[in-house]
């Protein structure tokens, strides 16, 4: 029978900045660190949404007499459900990026293997291409969108 790994607590300390970490990319409190910022997000992204839904779409009245406010309750149901939507993708994004850190793969772009960089992650935590490599990307899909 296989005896499970005894994993180190990692604590990151108040006031830890990544970008100046000098124990090296991605190490044990780095990743510790985004680990902490990427469920933070994804907590008050499903609060958010709990609330929402709660407060808002299930007390919206679309059945208005008036034509005009009739429009405008749907207009704000559909942007309000967008929104939703968009925020559910966000959470598949963050919880790709936590398995990313558990299978020790997070930092590094997908495409060439080389490190994403600490102040692009700090930005976008769930980004998964490099600088380089995102730009690329992008010039690719703007070149198939004109054709």
């Amino acid at each position: 029978m296989a005896k499970a790994k005894k994993i180190k607590e990692v604590i990151v300390p108040d006031n830890y900045t990544p970008a100046k970490d000098k124990a090296g990319y991605m190490n044990p409190v780095m990743l510790e660190y985004f680990r902490e910022q990427l469920n933070k997000w994804k907590s008050e992204l499903i609060r958010e949404s709990s609330e929402t839904i709660k407060d808002t779409l299930q007390e919206t009245e679309l059945q208005q007499p008036d034509l005009a406010d009739r429009a405008s309750a749907e207009t704000d149901h559909a942007l309000e459900l967008r929104t939703r939507d968009r925020e559910r993708k966000l959470v598949n994004k963050i919880n790709s990026a936590l398995q990313r850190i558990k299978d020790g793969e997070y930092g590094y772009c997908e495409e060439s293997g080389d490190e994403i960089g600490v102040a692009r992650l700090e930005a976008r935590p769930v980004a998964t291409l490099s600088l380089e490599a995102q730009e690329r990307h992008e010039r690719k899909e703007k070149i198939h969108r004109e054709d």
